[in-house]
């Protein structure tokens, strides 16, 4: 008996720390960006502060012109190995959701620990603002992407099914 994590495993494990330290790195440019001053509020971008669409699509936090150029390119950062590979199938789509959706929360998480303006003491909801709503500890962002990703990552992993030939 081998005590190896199977092939897909070893690949999916690669995937999230490959993940974690493109979040790394990312959180790290944001604090030289940001500083002391989290959600872009110091930046000279455009902000949209109050409105519905913002409660449910973004936590309550002001939409802005940085974080709209920046959410899209990681979106497309993440999404370009299907585009280099010419490859899309839903399985790689929930992949790289998934990746996109863990890759910001760590990121975010990061941001927070490393920056020499908070650090782990102040991850509360006392000295972050701009996330409105926390759940035992963490912003709730923080663990609708953990479920949602989670979700993802185990559909992008499950088994496809062999087909009779000649069908399907």
């Amino acid at each position: 008996m081998s005590a190896e994590v199977p092939r897909n495993g070893r690949a999916l494990l690669l995937t999230l720390v490959w993940v974690a330290l493109l979040a790394l790195f990312f959180a790290e440019v944001e604090i030289q960006i940001e500083g002391a001053a989290g959600w872009a509020a110091n930046l000279p971008t455009w902000r949209i502060e109050q409105h519905w669409l913002l409660d449910i699509f973004w936590g309550g936090r002001p939409m802005t012109g940085y974080h709209a150029w920046v959410f899209s390119f990681m979106a497309l950062i993440f999404h370009f190995p299907l585009f280099f590979f010419a490859h899309w199938s839903w399985r790689a789509e929930a992949r790289v959701i998934a990746c996109i959706q863990i890759f910001w929360i760590i990121e975010d998480f990061l941001w927070f620990v490393l920056n020499p303006a908070y650090g782990w003491a102040n991850f509360n909801p006392a000295h972050v603002p701009w996330h409105k709503h926390w759940l035992a500890g963490a912003p709730t962002d923080y663990w609708t992407f953990l479920g949602t990703g989670a979700v993802l990552l185990a559909l992008s992993c499950w088994p496809v099914r062999a087909t009779k030939a000649g069908r399907g």
